[in-house]
């Protein structure tokens, strides 16, 4: 099948929306600029929509026991995607190499990084993941957000009841030892206690069960 253009981003909205994927940002680089597919006009940032994102997930073929569930399914569908428009998919796993994806985020207009430093999305706040990302050879402006931390009180910095996420970045050893304790449990079973602090995290419908699975991968 001959691959086609994409019309603007609600056509790409359109195509994601059967896969509960989203458009999270996107960027023009420079002519020429290292770092990218050679031609290389737009990148788009892909990420989860909720709600519905996890249980469409966890109902496709690469849910099959086997690993990398997630990284396989973003291969598969995005991949599809892409070929499907012209353009060259990009992924955040895989490497080394690995691509730059939090360079790429902060120059989205859409994510920023927050007072603990993880990054934050206008919409998703600090629950925001990316899955992949498109390559364009058409030129697609990207509005830019709004930084949701502008006026907020910042509960992320003092929520960390092991202290290794604040001002300071992340304490990653400090993280892993505080999961082993019992203590830690609410953390594996419902995610990190800094990322729902955030208000705007904490209006983003992301399932419990979607972010257990994800502190397993991290804490094993």
């Amino acid at each position: 099948m001959a691959s086609a253009p994409l019309n603007d981003l609600e056509d790409l909205e359109a195509r994601l929306a059967p896969h509960f994927l989203t458009l999270l940002g996107g960027f023009n680089p420079d002519p020429e600029e290292a770092g990218f597919p050679k031609g290389t006009k737009t990148l788009l940032l892909l990420g989860p929509k909720e709600p519905g994102y996890w249980p469409h997930l966890t109902s496709q073929p690469e849910w099959d026991g086997r690993p990398d569930p997630v990284d396989r399914w973003s291969r598969r569908v995005i991949g599809r995607l892409a070929c499907a428009i012209g353009a060259k998919a990009l992924f955040p796993f895989g490497g080394p190499a690995w691509h730059p994806f939090y360079a790429w985020a902060l120059r989205s207009g859409r994510v920023w990084d927050s007072p603990v430093r993880l990054l934050v999305h206008q919409d998703q706040g600090l629950m925001v993941s990316f899955r992949g990302a498109l390559a364009l050879k058409q030129r697609l402006d990207v509005s830019p957000g709004v930084k949701p931390c502008e006026d907020c009180p910042a509960p992320c910095l003092t929520a960390c009841p092991a202290g290794a996420l604040g001002g300071h970045g992340y304490d990653i050893p400090a993280c892993h030892a505080f999961l082993d304790q019992p203590a830690g449990a609410d953390c594996l079973s419902s995610g990190c206690i800094t990322r729902r602090a955030c208000p705007v995290s904490s209006r983003y419908a992301r399932l419990a069960e979607h972010s257990a699975y994800h502190m397993r991968q991290f804490h094993t």
